[in-house]
């Protein structure tokens, strides 16, 4: 189950980057979408949990609504190649995270580890192609830092939701959510529907029922059952998958530099996770 998930998430960064490359989709809009499919399938099937709704409501605002929004915006202006390995930061976010809420102890090879990864998106963001407009970085990386929130906000709930109720109820309060931040901040909308390809509303399939009902449904489950220090090591593996998907659909393919920087990165991630999960 646990390798499951890098593997649907991984493929499903790399078909929204298809989407916004073959259809100029606004990234907002195809996340509200998704959750919007995410919803109309699984709501049907559970219940709804009295006396968490208001801390799941939360949950939908910082780990899907900002979280999506940050990261799919800065994907949307970036290849996914590059912006898969930046946001890598999630798991160190997380581990800072666990220190600050659950006074997790930080070993100095995981706090080294932290600076490393750090290092390792200064060296890519450092590329002249990238100089120009730095902006998609940061809203990558803010996005990863808002994710991790989002799993500390879930990880405090302690399994008392079943990860199919969790997913459902997130994606019915991110909806509205979405689609009111895509009216704010985008433009184009209808003129997009209008003319997505049946490509584009293939992604929003996958995105909405492959990666949000399956692949967060797993991952809640598994935050629920297990210590953040034994499933996070997993998604070391999201670069690879994506990676290979965007070399293969999109024809990208990584420059010296943003490969010793996703080396580092990815490294760094391992330093981690391996003096937490031994800890």
């Amino acid at each position: 189950m646990a390798l499951s998930v890098p593997v649907i998430w991984g493929l499903g960064f790399t078909l929204a980057k298809v989407a916004f490359v073959l259809s100029d989709f606004p990234p907002i809009l195809l996340i509200a979408f998704r959750f919007a499919l995410t919803t109309l399938v699984l709501l049907w099937f559970v219940k709804p949990p009295v006396g968490f709704m208001h801390r799941i409501f939360w949950i939908s605002v910082v780990s899907a609504t900002i979280q999506y929004a940050l990261t799919f915006t800065g994907l949307d202006g970036l290849n996914a190649s590059t912006a898969i390995i930046v946001v890598q930061l999630e798991f160190p976010f997380m581990v800072i995270m666990a220190a600050v809420v659950f006074k997790d102890h930080l070993s100095w090879s995981q706090i080294a580890g932290i600076a490393l990864a750090f290092s390792g998106i200064i060296m890519i963001a450092g590329q002249p192609q990238l100089q120009d407009d730095l902006l998609p970085v940061f809203l990558v990386i803010g996005g990863a830092f808002t994710w991790a929130v989002g799993q500390i906000m879930i990880k405090k709930l302690g399994g008392q939701v079943g990860g199919f109720t969790l997913i459902a109820w997130v994606a019915a309060f991110a909806t509205p959510q979405l689609f009111l931040a895509s009216w704010l901040f985008e433009e184009g909308q209808i003129q997009a529907i209008r003319t997505m390809n049946w490509i584009g509303w293939a992604v929003v399939v996958y995105l909405g029922l492959v990666m949000t009902a399956l692949g967060y449904s797993i991952w809640y489950h598994l935050l629920g059952k297990f210590r953040i220090s034994q499933v996070g090591p997993f998604l070391l593996l999201l670069p690879v998958t994506s990676i290979a998907g965007s070399v293969l659909l999109l024809d990208e393919q990584l420059s010296k530099i943003e490969f010793v920087g996703a080396i580092i990165v990815i490294s760094s991630v391992w330093i981690i996770t391996r003096r937490t999960s031994s800890a």
